[in-house]
């Protein structure tokens, strides 16, 4: 039987989940605030401006799609409008999908023709 004051895995999971989903909200916070400081308030894709309340619409967007690599240079970042920015990600899902759906074994076997197998014979010939 659980006493009151331990908490159960339920309990403890939901906070494990809490405080991982605020640290991620901080680091994001954080990047995105150094971010705003290191570039101009444009869209690097449509050159839209942004300020006052439109700046919510001004995201971060990960270079090479690894959320974790946060350089305080920025070199990783680019700022993209939430339009720009979708757009990237569906671009991306797209071209994934186009590899996926590329059957593996067409890119390795070959049909065994050869159409230049005899040209130097036949180039002496006539000579």
């Amino acid at each position: 039987m659980t006493s009151k004051t331990t908490p159960t895995d339920r309990e403890r999971r939901e906070r494990l989940v809490a405080q991982a989903r605020q640290r991620v909200e901080q680091n994001e916070r954080s990047y995105r605030e150094q971010a705003l400081k290191l570039f101009p308030w444009i869209c690097a894709r449509c050159g839209r401006e942004f300020g006052g309340k439109k700046l919510r619409e001004l995201t971060v967007h990960h270079k090479d799609h690894n959320h974790d690599n946060n350089p305080p240079d920025g070199s990783n970042w680019e700022l993209l409008c939430i339009y720009c920015h979708d757009n990237e990600h569906a671009r991306d899902k797209t071209a994934d999908a186009y590899d996926d759906a590329r059957p593996e074994s067409s890119s390795t076997t070959s049909s065994g023709f050869k159409p230049f197998a005899d040209l130097e014979a036949l180039l002496k010939k006539q000579t």
